[in-house]
């Protein structure tokens, strides 16, 4: 991968974060603007992680059967401008809904496909541990940057830009996707039945569990962080640099992983996370004074920077060539997907029937869960 190459996929990671920062934390405040209420805002945010379950897999899918993970993500890409300009003329509450449907649908395909494309690049020159984290940095980044600089904008002249933040995003990215580059992928007969017969392995099903786990206790804090430090009275530039602490832990993990890697097997560095993870949501739950709460947000670093990396490395013990697309869109489906969608749920049954504190007791217990299940895991070699 060469200096120009590495520089477009960091490019590429900070576009797509930068939108994940304008659509995550504002685009409920923009469909507030337009008038709907709570129930109509709540089904239009759920198609983030609806879109998720099957997507990611079905684009992986056709990805790995065209070798052509890049050509897909061109296509997706285009398709999200295309469909992301639907928002300066849609009116309608039900014509919204389908359009956060599709729009969702297509970007699903990019973070696994863009992922694949990086690690396979990487790989094929022994790269994975000293540079993935500094690309994928840049995606925090991205994110970081959009937060704030969106934040301030529309505190200043409203949230009614915020459509044109979105083209802009995504029509870079777009443009971006042109620059990237991946070595050719290798042909391998009967692909289809080998990933059939991967899905049997036992310890690949235990890292899927434990990674189920780990994304459903992070559904609590996605979602109810905020309102969370809301109700302790803390005001939203300090609930922002909060989430803004979170953000630059797991940078400078991103920036530093490869001392980690050179040091721990792939299996400590994910069991380390959970155990964090457990120690993470309890401070957050019982023991929410300021300095646990900063303590808790440094420790994002582990929970989700270590955990990330060293989940996207362990995967190919079992995912390479033409199968590490799906491998991939699995990943994101079984933990984001599913483990997201049902995390989120769950967290709100907790928060309106037990108390808000105990969301995050949860998330420690499934975290534990986590453990356990990574403990079955065979070492990543």
């Amino acid at each position: 991968m060469t200096g120009l190459v590495r520089l477009a996929f960091a490019a590429f990671f900070f576009f797509y974060f930068a939108y994940i920062g304008l659509m995550s934390p504002y685009s409920s405040l923009y469909f507030a603007s337009r008038g709907f209420g709570a129930i109509e805002i709540a089904a239009l945010m759920s198609m983030f992680q609806i879109t998720r379950i099957m997507g990611p897999f079905a684009w992986g899918w056709l990805a790995d059967v065209r070798r052509d993970r890049l050509g897909i993500m061109r296509l997706t890409s285009l398709a999200a401008c295309i469909i992301f300009a639907g928002i300066f003329f849609l009116e309608d509450y039900l014509a919204l809904l389908i359009w956060m449907f599709l729009l969702n649908t297509v970007i699903s395909s990019l973070m696994p496909l863009g992922e694949a494309a990086t690690v396979h690049a990487l790989h094929r020159e022994n790269g994975f541990d000293q540079r993935y984290g500094r690309l994928r940095l840049w995606g925090s980044i991205g994110f970081i940057t959009m937060v704030l600089g969106a934040g301030a904008w529309f505190e200043y002249f409203g949230i009614e830009s915020f459509p044109w933040f979105g083209m802009a995003a995504l029509i870079i990215m777009t443009l971006l996707t042109k620059a990237l580059r991946e070595p050719a992928i290798e042909v391998t007969e009967h692909a289809v039945v080998k990933f059939s017969h991967v899905l049997k392995n036992t310890h690949l099903q235990w890292f899927l569990s434990a990674n189920f786990w780990m994304i459903f206790a992070h559904a609590s804090f996605y979602v109810f962080y905020s309102l969370y430090l809301d109700q302790m009275g803390y005001s939203k530039g300090e609930i922002g640099l909060f989430w803004m602490l979170g953000v630059l832990a797991e940078v400078i993990f991103f920036y530093y992983q490869s001392h980690f890697f050179g040091r721990f097997s792939t299996k400590n560095i994910l069991l380390a996370a959970y155990l964090i993870a457990i120690l993470r949501f309890v401070l957050m739950a019982y023991w929410p004074n300021l300095i646990a709460l900063i303590i808790a947000q440094l420790m994002h670093a582990a929970t989700f920077g270590a955990n990330h990396s060293a989940s996207i490395k362990m995967l190919q013990t079992w995912f390479s060539g033409p199968l590490q697309a799906r491998g991939q869109a699995l990943h994101t489906t079984v933990s984001y997907g599913i483990g997201g969608t049902v995390g989120g749920l769950c967290a709100g049954w907790v928060w309106e029937h037990w108390a808000p504190e105990h969301v995050f007791g949860v998330a420690a217990l499934s975290s534990l869960i986590g453990y356990l299940c990574m403990r079955q895991v065979k070492e990543n070699k």
